[in-house]
């Protein structure tokens, strides 16, 4: 840059030594050219000019009179000059304060290494730039936004800071594999980590409804408003996606209104700052919270490519073309949605996915929730009582809502606890729906109100039917806000809008100028839409299953948003953002309030008989529905086991059936599997979908084997799948952030029972203390003939208490310890176990920090093993000693079919070891070396022995 700058001059500031820099008057001339060329705002040099009395009036007007912004530099530039020394060397000190506006120019004053003196520092500059002032508002008015987070009662607001607790953020690949863990949010920005995409622009981050997505892009916005976040963004533009939904379709606006009138408009020469933005688009940050949730019918293919940022366009187009960097290409942006939204790749640049609440963020929640030490504990206490309500908590929104329903029974009663029995999503917006009409009721000071929750919603039965009706008009369509006429229509009145259930929104130009209104949560509109239909008598067959066609109609068809040109292939009239997470939510609402146990509450608000025939039509509904589904999995024979592979849509059935909470349903389910395999991979389960795994799979009636892997179950799934473990032979939870507290809980159930044959705990957070409890696992079941336990942080320690029980183990047969930190200590303590036993056949040590002392020691052992076909050294530290030790065994060892020992520290001498070594065993299949120290031209001596392979 520097070289840039003076490269314009093309002047040279040589000096013979012991000469005094050149003045400040000296400066401006020969650097007056670039000066010229770099100046862009003069407004701001002119008033401070003024203001210290360097210039006068009469100054400032024949400044003003230029036409050209070159032409007013240079005037200025002549002025200056004129007035001698100390004004050039104000000029300069003006330059040198207001880097917003002079940024460019900051190089060039580290060149000429310019230090004020002391008369010119006792001098003000005020910053008059019209950008630098549009910056400070911006980051006044987002950081006044981003303080506070609306409660769901609106005369209440809560501190970011006291409701902001960090959550497990995972940088994925466009497989969803993950590619580890976000600590710190500017590593969302950093290209060192999670890059998947070098084309693409959007960070996109997704998870389920309530797993944080708002109000993580509202901390983002608190740190750049507070200048926390250092990524280089001037400007931050946030932008709610369902806002979109309310322009009409003949309604265009152009870019820099889109940017202005609905975040901020600047006070002074919005042009200048807008072209500041255009000419600088790696300075701007864009938040689009909520993708999934617009809905438009605007046909975007009937509208070419939005190039031009001054055209109007409808804003749509204008947000389309700002993700593909059609416009404002280099900016960053971040992008939320619902988890199984489809975003076209080339716009990624980034995956984050949402997981919730670990058992340790979960207690730093709970203590930023609960103040009082005493409270926190007996909420700590009462959670680690009831796994299932610990596994709702790992979701943000339900942890919030069940804390703020403690809390304010706590304050009401001084002694309610929190439920001990099984507690299902229904059981918690019920919950949260008494607490809310609780709160509206007026009170004596010295008596609480004792209403039964029947009672108050019998109570309260029009305002519920009235919410009911407004959300279910919007569910029909995907809109999730309202108009003021709506609102109206609905019979919702300004006490029931006091309750906090609807909340203002700001007004969107489509809406005119009236308030519109939103459901506090996107959850909240499917459960008053399910209530709705469960309390309104009229409500028909076709209305109670019509959210569950809408879930069945795209179950084999996601949408894929952002295609090429932008959905020209589409099908007329289908929605291409739509999402239908809101419509499974409605469904699940609806299959628990129609459950027998809500049957007490709701006999006083609908005819029994009409619970009775709606129940019945879901029931019937879900029967069918289960084994029209279950007939189209993927099935697979293996060996002493029927497969079934089922996709994320499966696991909104068993929410449903869960629900439920019918013995009879899940019986059925069960009996509909003919399956004793069940592989739920990569299908977005967390950890209180394992209640509803467990409602369904403990009715099977044979030994098991459940697949869980990549999913988000944590400890408190593995809490949840209890009723599971006599039955479990195989269990796998690799990728499903597990610590050491869920190994306890496994290594306690699965002993009871003896019958594993297989554990899987491949990639979570498993150190030496989890390592014991699988050693004490291995050592007492005699069944467990396969361990994956690989990528955790297993050291020595734990890698010796494995070895241990491996050694005891008469029926071990594979282990997997891939990426762990045994070292070389751990190698040994392996080399001992692999030593005469009798049935271990493969083993992975790789990726272990082991050196050519474990490796010798390993070499040694398999001297005197008759069992390992497969042994893994991959990426460890072995060099030409270890080798030869490696080429000694293989003389002696004639069972060991493959060895691999890729991308180590072996080099042409140890290679010549291992194949002269081959000529004495005709048993070995290969040898693999790739990724040593070989070249290709030293490969060639080995071409002979096809078993040695370099390359």
């Amino acid at each position: 840059m520097e070289g840039q700058l003076c490269a314009n001059s093309e002047i040279s500031l040589e000096k013979p030594p012991g000469a005094s820099p050149p003045s400040c008057i000296a400066l401006l001339k020969i650097y007056r050219e670039l000066l010229v060329s770099k100046i862009r705002n003069t407004q701001c040099l002119i008033d401070n000019l003024l203001y210290n009395e360097y210039f006068s009036t009469e100054d400032a007007e024949i400044v003003v009179q230029f036409p050209t912004q070159a032409d007013k530099v240079r005037k200025i530039l002549d002025l200056v000059q004129s007035k001698g020394e100390e004004v050039s060397e104000y000029f300069i000190r003006v330059l040198q304060k207001v880097t917003d506006a002079y940024y460019e120019l900051q190089p060039w004053l580290d060149e000429i290494a310019y230090e004020p003196s002391e008369n010119i520092c006792s001098r003000p500059v005020v910053n008059t730039d019209p950008v630098s002032r549009y910056c400070q508002k911006l980051r006044y008015e987002l950081g006044r936004d981003s303080k506070f987070v609306m409660s769901y009662a609106q005369r209440e607001e809560m501190l970011l800071e006291e409701t902001y607790s960090n959550s497990v953020m995972e940088l994925v690949s466009f497989t969803n594999e993950s590619l580890g863990e976000v600590c710190q949010l500017e590593a969302l920005f950093d290209d060192a980590v999670g890059l998947i995409n070098e084309d693409g622009e959007t960070i996109y981050v997704f998870g389920d409804a309530g797993i944080g997505k708002s109000i993580l892009l509202q901390k983002i916005q608190s740190l750049w408003a507070r200048k926390q976040l250092d990524i280089g963004a001037k400007f931050f533009f946030r932008f709610r996606c369902r806002m979109f939904s309310c322009f009409k379709e003949d309604e265009a606006v152009c870019l820099k209104d889109l940017l202005f009138k609905y975040n901020c408009y600047p006070d002074q020469d919005p042009a200048e700052v807008f072209r500041h933005i255009l000419q600088f688009p790696h300075t701007v940050l864009f938040t689009f919270d909520g993708f999934d949730e617009i809905y438009s019918n605007f046909d975007l293919s009937s509208v070419p490519e939005m190039c031009s940022p001054d055209e109007p366009s409808h804003p749509l187009v204008l947000l389309v073309s700002l993700l593909r960097g059609k416009i404002l290409k280099g900016s960053k942006k971040v992008l939320t949605a619902r988890t199984g939204t489809e975003i076209q790749r080339n716009i990624i640049r980034k995956k984050v996915l949402l997981r919730g609440f670990s058992s340790s963020n979960l207690k730093e929640y709970t203590a930023m929730f609960f103040k009082d030490e005493g409270q926190r504990a007996l909420v700590l206490n009462q959670l680690e009582a009831n796994p299932n309500l610990c596994s709702l908590c790992s979701v943000p929104l339900f942890c919030w809502i069940i804390f703020k329903c403690y809390e304010h029974f706590r304050s009401m009663y001084d002694s309610h606890e929190l439920p001990d029995c099984s507690v299902t999503l229904t059981d918690v917006f019920l919950l949260m729906i008494e607490v809310h009409l609780n709160r509206s009721l007026k009170t004596s000071l010295l008596k609480s109100n004792t209403r039964s929750q029947a009672e108050m919603f019998k109570a309260r039965k029009e305002t519920l039917l009235a919410l009911g009706k407004i959300a279910y008009r919007g569910m029909g369509n995907s809109f999730f806000i309202f108009e003021q006429e709506e609102v109206t229509a609905a019979n919702i009145s300004e006490e029931d809008l006091q309750l906090g259930f609807l909340r203002t929104v700001k007004g969107y130009t489509g809406c005119d100028s009236q308030s519109t209104y939103e459901f506090l949560h996107l959850t909240l509109q499917s459960f008053f839409t399910a209530l709705f239909l469960v309390i309104e008598e009229r409500v028909g067959t076709k209305e109670i299953l019509q959210f569950f066609n809408e879930c069945s109609s795209t179950e084999t068809a996601q949408p894929t948003c952002l295609h090429i040109p932008w959905l020209k292939k589409h099908l007329a009239g289908e929605d291409p953002f739509r999402n239908n997470e809101h419509f499974h939510f409605t469904n699940l609402f609806l299959c628990g309030l129609l459950s027998r146990s809500k049957q007490k509450l709701f006999r006083h608000l609908v005819l029994p008989a009409v619970i009775r025939r709606k129940r019945k039509t879901l029931i019937t509904y879900l029967g069918e529905s289960m084994k029209s589904h279950l007939k189209g999995l993927t099935r697979s024979r293996l060996l002493n086991y029927n497969q079934i592979q089922v996709q994320p849509n499966f696991v909104w059935m068993l929410r449903c059936l869960y629900e439920t909470q019918s013995e009879k349903v899940g019986k059925l389910a069960a009996k509909r599997m003919h399956a004793n395999y069940i592989k739920l991979t990569y299908c977005n389960a967390y950890s209180a979908d394992c209640s509803a795994i467990s409602f369904v799979v403990h009715h099977l009636q044979k030994r098991l084997a459940l697949d869980l892997d990549n999913n988000n179950i944590n400890d408190y799934g593995i809490k949840q799948l209890l009723p599971c473990f006599s039955k479990l032979a195989v269990i796998r939870l690799s990728v499903n952030q597990i610590t050491d507290h869920g190994v306890r809980i496994l290594y306690e159930e699965l002993s009871k029972y003896k019958i594993v044959t297989f554990l899987g705990l491949y990639n979570n957070q498993i150190t030496d203390v989890g390592a014991k409890y699988v050693a004490k696992l291995i050592e007492e079941c005699s069944s467990l003939e396969y361990v994956k336990i690989g990528a955790n942080k297993i050291t020595s320690e734990g890698g010796k208490c494995l070895a241990q029980a491996i050694q005891k183990s008469k029926t071990m047969f594979e282990i997997g310890m891939w990426g762990n930190h045994v070292g070389d200590e751990g190698a040994k303590a392996f080399a001992e176990a692999l030593r005469n036993h009798p049935t271990l056949t493969n083993v992975s040590l790789a990726f272990n920090g082991i050196t050519s002392e474990g490796g010798k020691s390993i070499a040694e052992a398999m001297q005197h093993n008759d069992s390992v076909k497969i042994f893994w050294l991959t990426k460890n530290e072995l060099d030409d000693e270890a080798a030869m030790s490696f080429a000694e065994m293989l003389k002696v060892n004639k069972k060991l079919v493959h060895l691999w020992l890729i991308q180590n520290q072996i080099t042409a001498r140890g290679v010549k070891y291992l194949s002269e070594a081959l000529k004495e065993n005709t048993a070995i299949k290969e040898v693999c070396l790739n990724g040593n120290l070989i070249s290709q031209e030293e490969a060639k001596a080995f071409e002979n022995e096809e078993r040695i392979i370099c390359f």
